[in-house]
């Protein structure tokens, strides 16, 4: 290609390439712009910072945006096989006598359910469905956090349940997510939940995400949190491995069930 183009409208169609195709490799930058390895990966990275792109090793994918989320009775099929799985794996982390704070969505309900046999652990929560699952359950206390019920999801969230998860401090988090990418980290589609879930995050000394495969590489309307802001990432087989070394190599605890 012998046109020349500045920066900006190189990054332009290098985005036009990703639309349309999916991904791009570094490689290709170099051959279709005639520009170093270096300038195309500062084009992928300037793309990346903007939520446009999501980087992965030698170049970078689309990013596409999270569907709107169901109500939870209405998920619970969703890959439910990768979510028993998922949920079982992060119960292994959790030890008895623990404090461990569980949120809200399916696949936390799979590790509650996980963690029914367990002796001398205290749950703190915001999901009523969590409750439910631990009630006449002998050996493990339960702590539900009042607020503003949100119907679809079966979760306390607001002021009231932010003051109160002021006052709680657990082991573990173990928190499901609706969207994450490499670059806009944790993101949510539900805007007022969004404090809600950052109380959530600083409630606990470990916090472990949960989430299967369709959750990575899309992005939803509420930015929560940045990648670094969790320790462990538990997931299915079928998530992206770029995504996965990527993360590991920022520090996170990476399992997949």
């Amino acid at each position: 290609m012998n046109t020349i183009f500045s920066g900006a409208e190189r990054q332009n169609q290098i985005l036009q390439h990703i639309i349309r195709n999916q991904r791009i490799s570094v490689l290709e930058i170099c051959e279709n712009f005639e520009v170093s390895e270096a300038t195309a990966r500062r084009d992928l990275e300037t793309l990346a910072s903007q939520g446009k792109v999501q980087r992965v090793h030698g170049g970078a994918i689309a990013l596409t945006e999270a569907p709107p989320e169901q109500p939870i009775l209405q998920r619970q099929e969703e890959q439910s096989d990768e979510k028993v799985r998922i949920g079982q794996a992060a119960a292994t982390l959790i030890r008895d006598g623990e404090t461990v704070f569980l949120g809200s969505g399916t696949t936390v309900l799979e590790a509650a359910r996980a963690l029914r046999t367990r002796h001398g652990l205290t749950v703190i929560t915001n999901s009523l469905a969590a409750v439910n699952v631990f009630a006449g359950v002998e050996g493990i206390n339960v702590i539900c956090l009042g607020g503003m019920l949100r119907d679809s999801e079966l979760s306390f969230i607001g002021h009231i349940t932010e003051q109160a998860l002021a006052e709680v401090q657990a082991d573990k988090v173990i928190m499901g997510i609706r969207a994450i990418s490499l670059e806009q980290g944790l993101t949510n589609d539900y805007l007022q939940e969004t404090m809600t879930d950052r109380a959530i995050l600083r409630a606990g000394r470990e916090v472990i995400i949960v989430a299967d495969h369709t959750k990575f590489g899309r992005i939803a309307t509420a930015r929560l949190a940045p990648l670094e802001s969790i320790q462990t990432l538990v997931t299915d087989k079928g998530t992206p491995q770029d995504f996965l070394d990527a993360a590991h190599e920022r520090g996170l605890r990476v399992i997949t069930a």
